[in-house]
């Protein structure tokens, strides 16, 4: 699914805080080298990076034999042999291991390449023009040594992923703060898997599919029949969703309903600039309609559910 990013403000007619240049510490970088580099993480990922052209970018998944999502990336080309994929760091060394563990006898080499490489987003004013079809979501151009990719917006404002080797300048613009840069993240919707999350969803639980994060269309890798099956015969029960509460939440807590049993999770959070948290959370269903969620237990903060930036992909 491809998307266009627009401009626009936030969404209370308050002029939105997503505009500059922040640091992106809290990600890391695998790097796959060797002339099966694609071929490899083909056979790895939800998504083709086979048919992976210099131009564009893949949001991918690497799941468990049981479906489940033990990590995510935006992943790309930097040449025809070489691939990097942005990942939280509190999650890249146990995915890193994993993954070499299915090299076997592969032409291709894989490291951590966090302290090689600059990790910026960009976002409102500071963003790039990279190509042709600059304002497709994926859409990825490479500036001299610098690569840089369009993400999802956030509050209808326009945002880049830039990675550039370690010695590069840094990008030009106003400084923007991480916590807002995170915040940013959750009104997108788009979550990144991170440590208290690691198995805990599908793809779909998360929206993968409705956000170029899953191909239906390509080969096996692990997980692959469960995912398929989860899309294909209608027994996905989990949706994510973004909400507001007054009180601080955090990835991995539980969100209740009337019942003894949690009815959603909380995928990813952050502090919103005008007070309060925000947070994508993965709820069932048959919760979403029923009655107020409330954070941690059924006497909890409430939670206020905001719409969801994308349509949902219903069928494949």
């Amino acid at each position: 699914m491809n998307t266009v990013i627009s401009n626009t403000v936030a969404g209370d007619g308050a002029v939105s805080p997503l505009n500059g240049v922040a640091a992106l510490t809290h990600l890391g970088v695998i790097r796959i080298v060797g002339e099966d580099a694609a071929k490899f993480i083909h056979g790895q990922l939800t998504q083709d990076f086979s048919l992976l052209g210099l131009n564009e970018a893949r949001l991918a998944a690497f799941c468990s034999a049981k479906g489940r999502m033990q990590a995510s990336f935006i992943g790309f080309k930097r040449s025809a042999d070489e691939i990097l994929l942005v990942c939280s760091r509190d999650i890249l060394a146990p995915t890193l291991k994993r993954l070499s563990m299915f090299v076997m006898r592969a032409k291709a080499k894989l490291s951590d390449a966090s302290n090689e490489y600059l990790v910026y987003g960009l976002a409102g004013n500071a963003i790039q023009t990279i190509a042709t079809h600059a304002r497709s979501t994926w859409a990825k151009a490479d500036l001299d040594t610098i690569s840089v990719v369009n993400l999802y917006p956030a509050d209808g404002t326009p945002r880049q992923l830039w990675v550039a080797p370690k010695e590069s300048a840094p990008p030009a613009g106003p400084s923007l703060a991480l916590d807002t840069w995170l915040w940013g993240e959750v009104r997108s919707a788009v979550a990144t898997i991170t440590a208290p999350v690691v198995e805990a969803f599908v793809p779909q639980m998360v929206n993968y599919e409705s956000v170029g994060g899953v191909n239906f269309k390509k080969g096996c890798y692990p997980g692959q029949e469960v995912v398929a099956r989860s899309q294909f015969r209608g027994t996905l029960k989990r949706r994510a969703f973004v909400v507001h509460a007054d009180a601080p939440m955090a990835a991995g807590d539980e969100v209740f309903a009337s019942g003894e049993q949690p009815v959603a999770t909380v995928v990813q959070a952050a502090a919103a600039p005008w007070g309060g948290f925000d947070a994508i959370v993965s709820v069932q269903l048959s919760a979403i309609s029923a009655e107020p969620m409330h954070l941690l237990h059924t006497a909890g903060p409430a939670l206020t559910l905001l719409p969801l930036p994308y349509a949902l992909l219903e069928d494949v």
